[in-house]
């Protein structure tokens, strides 16, 4: 099975058992980088996939919490070589497949051969990247796509039915539907017309369709999975860890149960 088939997977399964998948995110390192793998396993062992945020300095898709938690673990020395060393550390310990948030100045920087290399090694299936415009990315997805890694495209509202079919076509574990017009973090709920919205993305695409941007509680996970196979919970997990709160009850709330 290829890395990204075990995204795909992962959700599949979830939805077999009756359930929402959950992908939660967390910003590598946050708050603590010495409890960035214990924290990785608790996380892992009550979702589906987990979504790690690669700390950046310009994060513009990102609302203030994950700025914050960005920043801050940057401060403290976290980088994605010493993400990857941590997550060779915990070698064969952590349940869920992982993704990867970065911008893509971080990827560049590290080399693709080697990033996808790192990546097939440490558990790492696939690989989301909000600044990289589908047109420039053929590079990065000839050096995933060789190791079967998948580059994960974002879709929003705004996103036109063409460019949404070729995006749909091109994406692979999942297609990152975002909520919204904007940034991480929001408050405002979910938009009311966002069961059209999911539905023509899944009529869309061959592979599923897991939501993110706005989602916070139980309520909005079910609603998301109504229409959407997977539900991605980004800040308000964030907030959890910033508290020092332990983010498995939380989790587990969001499932309803």
């Amino acid at each position: 099975m290829k890395a990204h088939d075990r995204l795909s997977a992962a959700i599949v399964a979830a939805n077999d058992a009756g359930q929402t998948a959950l992908l939660p995110f967390i910003t590598a390192g946050y708050p603590e980088p010495r409890d960035f793998i214990a924290t990785l396993k608790r996380i892992a062992a009550v979702s589906d996939v987990v979504e790690l945020g690669i700390p950046f300095s310009d994060p513009m898709a990102d609302g203030m919490t994950i700025q914050r938690s960005s920043y801050i673990a940057l401060q403290k020395g976290v980088s994605l070589k010493w993400i990857f060393d941590q997550l060779d550390s915990a070698h064969g310990e952590i349940d869920a497949p992982l993704v990867m948030m970065s911008y893509l100045n971080p990827l560049l920087a590290f080399g693709y051969e080697e990033l996808a290399e790192r990546a097939l090694a440490t558990g790492v299936c696939g690989f989301v990247v909000p600044d990289l415009p589908f047109e420039e990315s053929d590079e990065i997805r000839a050096a995933f796509g060789a190791k079967g890694l998948g580059l994960i495209q974002l879709v929003t509202p705004a996103t036109p039915d063409e460019r949404l079919k070729i995006l749909c076509a091109a994406s692979r574990g999942f297609v990152y539907a975002v909520t919204i017009t904007g940034i991480t973090g929001g408050s405002t709920g979910l938009p009311v017309d966002l069961s059209d919205y999911l539905d023509k993305i899944a009529s869309f695409s061959k592979i599923p369709v897991c939501a993110g941007f706005g989602i916070r509680v139980a309520a909005d996970v079910a609603a998301v999975g109504k229409h959407a196979a997977g539900a991605i919970v980004g800040s308000a997990l964030v907030e959890v860890l910033e508290r020092g709160d332990d983010p498995a009850p939380f989790l587990e709330g969001l499932k309803g149960s």
